[in-house]
């Protein structure tokens, strides 16, 4: 199980469960074209954000397989929510997981998602013991692969029309990070 010790502080930011006052934070981003153009969702009206953050409120640890760990990325220089981080735990037997992010495109080119997603991937192999870690994203969305190759992550994948989002296929680019990989990095 995992249920870290929170705030989680990194050089920039603090990384910790969503509260219901987050809302006005996850709305200024969620509700943008831009970057419902990949999630499975449309842009959300305030009503649909409020319910997404009390579901990701209640993702404070993962027990068993299937749970997320949903964490409110903050910047104390803003006090403001800038992005949200996960991790789903796919597989006790395997150990993996998969991790997964979206960011405020204000906050963006800033290396706070690096630093954000790199503390989970921190969290999945030296907390919970994970041996893979894998991360997904549509193969036009050529800023979330990058990250991932930061990341240290290598593409393992190039799904052609494989998922139907929004009434169209798509393709998806699947990334992969190993536990032995991870530690040559750190």
């Amino acid at each position: 199980m995992l249920r870290p010790d929170y705030p989680i502080k990194t050089d920039r930011l603090l990384l910790r469960p969503f509260t219901t006052d987050d809302t006005a934070d996850v709305w200024a981003y969620q509700r943008q074209q831009d970057v419902a153009r990949y999630p499975l969702w449309e842009p959300r009206d305030r009503g649909q954000v409020r319910d997404a953050v009390a579901q990701m409120a209640g993702e404070t640890g993962l027990r068993a397989e299937g749970d997320c760990l949903s964490l409110a990325v903050v910047s104390p220089e803003l006090d403001a929510v800038v992005g949200q981080v996960e991790l789903v735990w796919h597989s006790e037997a395997n150990r993996q997981a998969e991790i997964g992010y979206i960011f405020n495109p204000d906050y963006q080119g800033k290396g706070l998602a690096t630093e954000a997603a790199r503390e989970v991937l921190r969290l999945g192999f030296e907390d919970l013991g994970l041996h893979r870690i894998i991360g997904r994203c549509n193969a036009l969305n050529a800023a979330s692969a990058r990250l991932m190759e930061r990341l240290g992550m290598r593409r393992e994948a190039h799904f052609l029309q494989n998922t139907q989002v929004k009434g169209v296929w798509r393709d998806e680019l699947v990334y992969a990070i190993l536990r032995s990989e991870w530690q040559d990095r750190v």
